[in-house]
């Protein structure tokens, strides 16, 4: 199958555009700069030069493909969120329009932090409506308005934290701002829950999804369900040599750096992937987050 990805230079991407090049895929990358044209063609992937908002660019590359998978999003907390959902809806329509009546898969990444918190999400849950829901919630909806369509429409929902090797997400904040403070710290009692993931088995669940997931799917990108910020925390503390601490909500954003991130640190979103495991037989088997915190590179590389 000939792929056309949105994001395979991004945090997750180079990992999901080997997957598929290793399964026997062929990808063309969509690609911001020569830096990224040139980390696609290493991967052993086409690249075609342009950005989300370059409409014509993404028409192009999805007409030429057997399917798309869209990964590449604006950076939460940065700039202007309803721009970015803006963006990423366009992004989303004018991918899906040349799929039409094909029963080619597109397949839309959003996230289990856009869903409803305090208790354990499934994947047959809606976005709710807060901060974090909101900016993926068009972006959802416009992709399943695609499988009325004809079109193979899927969605992907990631844990918060893809782990893995060169890791530069959320884990690696916690890190700095630990380093940068001489406190690991978590919000209020740190009983607040995470899904985690590593990111070769995120990867193993784009291309099963590509390869077989039925239309209007939604599936969890989770290979743990609860992780809490306080194991994770102290797992830091420990690494470090230095204090797990508990900071007060109206100090989080002052420790962690801005009010995003604190919302994001002091959020409980646990989530399951069980219906994603059944549905496509996907079996995460990487190591866990403590594991990779024990046994990775995150003391070494940030």
């Amino acid at each position: 199958m000939h792929v056309f990805l949105t994001g395979g230079t991004g945090l997750t991407g180079p990992a999901v555009v080997s997957e598929l090049i290793g399964s026997g895929h062929r990808v063309t990358g969509l690609a911001r700069t020569d830096a990224a044209a040139a980390r696609l063609e290493r991967l052993g992937a086409a690249a075609m030069r342009g950005s989300l908002d370059d409409l014509d660019t993404l028409r192009a590359g999805a007409e030429k493909a057997d399917g798309v998978i869209h990964m590449a999003f604006g950076i939460p907390g940065a700039g202007d969120s309803a721009e970015l959902a803006r963006q990423d809806v366009s992004a989303i329509r004018v991918l899906g329009e040349p799929l039409v009546d094909s029963g080619r898969p597109l397949i839309v990444t959003s996230g289990t932090m856009a869903l409803a918190a305090g208790r354990i999400s499934s994947e047959q849950d809606a976005e709710s409506a807060d901060a974090i829901g909101a900016l993926r919630q068009a972006g959802e909806q416009a992709c399943l308005d695609l499988a009325s369509r004809g079109v193979r429409s899927i969605i992907i929902r990631p844990a918060p934290s893809i782990h893995g090797p060169g890791d530069h997400g959320f884990v690696p904040m916690l890190i700095a701002a630990a380093r940068r403070t001489g406190l690991s710290a978590y919000v209020g009692d740190g009983a607040n829950r995470w899904p985690a993931v590593h990111r070769l088995d995120l990867a193993d669940l784009y291309r099963l999804a590509l390869e077989k997931a039925p239309t209007g799917s939604r599936l969890h990108g989770v290979g743990e369900a609860a992780v809490t910020l306080k194991s994770i925390a102290e797992k830091i503390a420990e690494r470090l040599g230095i204090p797990a601490v508990s900071v007060d909500a109206s100090a989080a954003a002052a420790h962690f750096g801005n009010d995003f991130m604190a919302l994001v640190f002091g959020t409980d979103a646990p989530a399951s992937s069980d219906h994603t495991q059944q549905l496509l037989g996907w079996r995460p088997n990487h190591w866990t987050l403590s594991e990779d915190l024990e046994n990775g590179d995150y003391f070494t590389t940030n």
